[in-house]
């Protein structure tokens, strides 16, 4: 269950805030330009992480005014007033000295509130932040000659590139806000297109995005930086849309600071290797990192996608490819739930779900096909099962990655399956064609493969072996040995009903 909301008083104004774990540290997140506490566990790889948090600290979240759950404000905030609400958040909870975690704008209000109050922050652990926006609506050639003119370094100056991807960002908050094309840029494996959307609408209105985002520009704290005094750790990923060298710049000017360098194009932590950025996290507050044992379970896996859907969406456009992707979510989804399958994750034009049992899994995948079919669509399908790792509602593991390459060597219509499934469904009475053994990409050895016979079809070709399992009779499977001893076992009833009758006549005649 996500941990309750409740509200801080600021004044006049109520901040939504949520406490969960109770860790020895107190960490408060000082979230980004906008925010919504009650997404956040609501979107599985988001609640997966801030619980890997948990688990070595008592998390404080909160949504800044004007965003999220918290009340509307007028217009934009000032540092001074972003330091006063993480004051009141912690008020509202007691806490008296926690770790400040900036995300992204949260960054700026963190250092000045450790500046500040320095006796009253723990640590400072900054994600994807900056020091200073700079000039806007400025050509590349301005930015970097006013940079140059205030002697800093070129090694932090941002490429064109990135120039390029900030002011794409800006105009959509200006355009388009709502509609998931910000985020698209900011958190490019957030979800698909409406999951965006939604979470745009969620986290902000277009006006107090807008407002936000000036506000941000505005921002220029270097001068802060050389004055903080507490343990601070900074970590960027290499190709986030706020540019790597901020995240350089920060740690270079904050005496003592860490700087943590990851792989990644995602505007947040839980996207840009969580486990690494977690335990890093831990370690640095803690001085130990706590590896977690992974839940296994032996499960399988079924890989699902529609043949030709980047043809499909261009012949049929945005609007109307959007509402075949939701028919096909809703049909995949019922399906799923009458098979007794768990949907994973969709991934636009396809799902990966898991299931307790393969043949299931084989029947679902047939009923999807045939539904969708109906809707002038055609899928493959590729079915594995293994040993899966569970995390949360996510699941991983060797078994995935096997499932998903079966799919991609599937051709259209196709259910293809690795013979460890073939192998696990005797008696079901499924046929399967053999398809040889094939390199799966990413994968060691050779695996071979079988195509599921859709039921009631005849064998086209007498070349092509068709495999119909079934369950052997217990007089065909036995030895004779075998039977002999389960006939006698059969008649040992009645043999020991007469026997027990021949005793007592015997015991009769000898009393008389």
């Amino acid at each position: 269950m996500p941990p309750r909301t409740q509200y801080a008083k600021h004044g006049d104004l109520n901040i939504a805030y949520q406490v969960k774990g109770e860790g020895p540290i107190d960490i408060l997140v000082v979230p980004s330009f906008v925010s919504n506490i009650e997404f956040w566990w609501a979107h599985p790889v988001m609640k997966a992480w801030w619980d890997r948090v948990t688990s070595f600290a008592r998390l404080i979240l909160f949504d800044k005014l004007g965003t999220g759950c918290s009340d509307p404000v007028s217009g934009p905030r000032t540092l001074e007033q972003r330091s006063d609400e993480i004051k009141a958040v912690m008020e509202a909870v007691g806490c008296e000295r926690p770790v400040l975690f900036g995300l992204s704008e949260g960054g700026p209000s963190s250092i000045v509130f450790a500046a500040t109050h320095p006796g009253q922050v723990q640590a400072l652990v900054l994600f994807g932040t900056f020091a200073s926006v700079g000039l806007v609506d400025a050509s590349p050639d301005e930015i970097r000659a006013e940079l140059a003119k205030e002697g800093v370094a070129e090694r932090y100056w941002p490429t064109d590139a990135q120039l390029e991807r900030i002011a794409a960002f800006r105009q959509r908050i200006l355009d388009s806000w709502g509609d998931g094309e910000a985020l698209a840029l900011l958190v490019p494996n957030m979800g698909d297109a409406q999951q965006q959307a939604t979470a745009e609408r969620l986290c902000a209105s277009p006006g107090m995005a807008r407002a936000t985002m000036e506000s941000a520009a505005m921002i220029d704290i270097r001068d802060v930086l050389p004055t903080i005094n507490v343990p601070t750790l900074v970590v960027h990923a290499d190709e986030d849309l706020v540019p790597i060298q901020s995240g350089r710049y920060i740690a270079d000017h904050i005496p003592g600071a860490r700087f943590l360098e990851v792989k990644g194009r995602d505007h947040a932590p839980w996207l840009t290797e969580p486990d690494l950025i977690a335990g890093e996290i831990e370690e640095f507050l803690t001085g130990v990192r706590h590896v977690r044992e992974p839940d296994r379970v032996l499960a399988t896996v079924l890989f699902t996608d529609i043949v030709g859907s980047t043809e499909r969406a261009a012949e049929l456009g945005d609007a109307r490819w959007r509402a075949v992707l939701e028919r096909h979510g809703e049909v995949t989804r019922s399906e799923l739930a009458r098979f007794g399958g768990r949907e994973v994750k969709s991934t636009g034009d396809g799902f990966l779900a898991s299931f307790d049992g393969p043949a299931r899994a084989i029947r679902c995948a047939e009923a999807i096909r045939g539904a969708v079919r109906g809707l002038g669509m055609e899928i493959r399908a590729g079915i594995h099962t293994g040993e899966c790792e569970v995390m949360g509602d996510d699941v991983g593991g060797i078994a995935i990655h096997i499932a998903a390459r079966v799919n991609a060597v599937a051709v259209p219509g196709e259910i293809l399956v690795s013979r460890t499934v073939r192998d696990l469904v005797v008696g079901s009475g499924i046929a399967f064609e053999e398809r040889g053994s094939q390199t799966l990409k990413g994968v060691p050895g050779e695996w071979s493969l079988l195509a599921v016979v859709p039921e009631g079809a005849a064998q086209e070709s007498p070349e092509v072996k068709i495999t119909k399992i079934e369950t052997p009779s217990p007089r065909e499977s036995m030895r004779r040995l075998d039977r002999i001893a389960a006939a006698v076992a059969r008649r040992a009833p009645g043999v020991l009903r007469t026997a027990s009758r021949l005793e007592t006549r015997r015991r009769a005649r000898q009393a008389t």
